[in-house]
């Protein structure tokens, strides 16, 4: 018979605060687990791999929804992983808009400070341009 764990044991194996598993468990990531006489829940290494796979997916930045049906594609391994190609190139589009978000960003705050020159508030150009929009450069 396979390790059975505690929700704090599953907790320290993947790193997921038990809040989180809790979570994923009402969510519907993550089964319900089997609980002991006691009410306790109780995890096998199924489990464990399936929090792995939703904790790294989320670092990853997927959305519930997105690793819901990754999940869904991996109990299914018979099924073409064409939804998972999708999925991944989507998330890929996602972090490739905010790095160009972010490089806008990154100029409009070096231009700011390269137009500020300390002393006081009342002439303060980090102040002036937060105060207006229309001061920036680009739309970040």
């Amino acid at each position: 018979m396979a390790k059975e764990m505690s929700i704090g044991e599953l907790s320290r194996h993947v790193g997921v605060k038990v809040p989180t598993i809790r979570y994923y468990e009402d969510a519907g990531l993550l089964a319900a687990p089997p609980r002991s006489e006691g009410g306790q829940r109780r995890y096998d290494e199924r489990a464990r791999h399936t929090l792995a796979f939703i904790a790294h997916a989320r670092e990853m930045g997927f959305s519930l929804e997105a690793i819901r049906s990754l999940i869904d594609l991996a109990d299914h391994p018979e099924k073409p992983c064409v939804d998972a190609d999708r999925i991944a190139k989507a998330r890929l589009e996602d972090v490739r808009r905010r790095i160009d978000k972010l490089r806008k960003l990154e100029g409009e705050l070096e231009r700011m400070l390269a137009g500020h020159h300390s002393g006081k508030a009342a002439d303060c150009r980090i102040i002036e341009v937060l105060s207006d929009h229309g001061r920036c450069a680009d739309d970040h």
